[in-house]
């Protein structure tokens, strides 16, 4: 049996992608902020675990509530409220940072001992296009009118440490996926995938094989390309 234990589950793409590897026949453990917000996974079959990121006392108790795991999708993240250059603070930086790079960055620390006891240990960082410069510097691409510089800057720093992490563990596949421009709260349903379509590459990168890809990133069509 695969036990795979995903962040910010409770909704949206985390929701979708505890659904389709319960459906795969995984064992499930949702991590969320509020476990009275769990009913819908829960409904699902997955075991609801109480997770706040930014907390590393909070991060230790769950981490160390799970038997074993074989699969960590590191899915939590907030868009923030700097939307702009107007707007922009050191404190709105931070916060976003502290949850979509930082909040990485306790979980999987804190996840290591028991994935290096699996004998397929896997991690999947969600990340966004947003954190892809050409994406953002390109017309016609869904990120090229994005304007926020936290957000961006958090999903390239989740890019970036996929890497390295990637380069320090080679006997895991870690790897990056971008939903792509998905119809969730952050864009207030305003996108043009599904979740479902907005969960195909993080469903597939969960479920490599031990001579999978790992140290890239991947949407719905495959590797993005530098």
């Amino acid at each position: 049996m695969t036990t795979t234990f995903i962040t910010g589950a409770n909704k949206s793409l985390g929701l979708e992608t505890a659904r389709r590897l319960l459906e795969a026949g995984h064992t499930v453990y949702a991590g969320m902020r509020d476990s009275a917000n769990g009913d819908a996974v829960r409904a699902l079959g997955a075991h609801v675990v109480q997770l706040d990121v930014t907390d590393q006392t909070s991060v230790n108790t769950a981490l160390g509530s799970l038997p074993e795991l074989d699969i960590l999708v590191n899915n939590a993240g907030i868009l923030g409220t700097s939307f702009g250059v107007e707007d922009l603070t050191p404190e709105a930086m931070q916060s976003v940072l502290d949850t979509n790079v930082l909040g990485i960055v306790r979980v999987t620390q804190a996840a290591l001992p028991l994935l290096r006891r699996s004998a397929r240990p896997v991690i999947v960082n969600v990340s966004s296009g947003v954190g892809w410069p050409r994406f953002l510097s390109t017309e016609g691409h869904d990120e090229f009118p994005v304007p926020a510089i936290p957000y961006a800057a958090s999903k390239a720093a989740v890019i970036a440490l996929t890497v390295q992490y990637a380069k320090n563990l080679p006997s895991f596949r870690i790897n990056a996926s971008d939903p792509g421009y998905t119809a969730t709260d952050f864009n207030g349903h305003g996108g043009h995938q599904t979740v479902t379509e907005g969960t195909d590459a993080t469903v597939r990168l969960a479920c490599v094989d031990a001579d999978g890809p790992t140290g890239e990133f991947h949407n719905r069509n495959g590797r993005i390309d530098y």
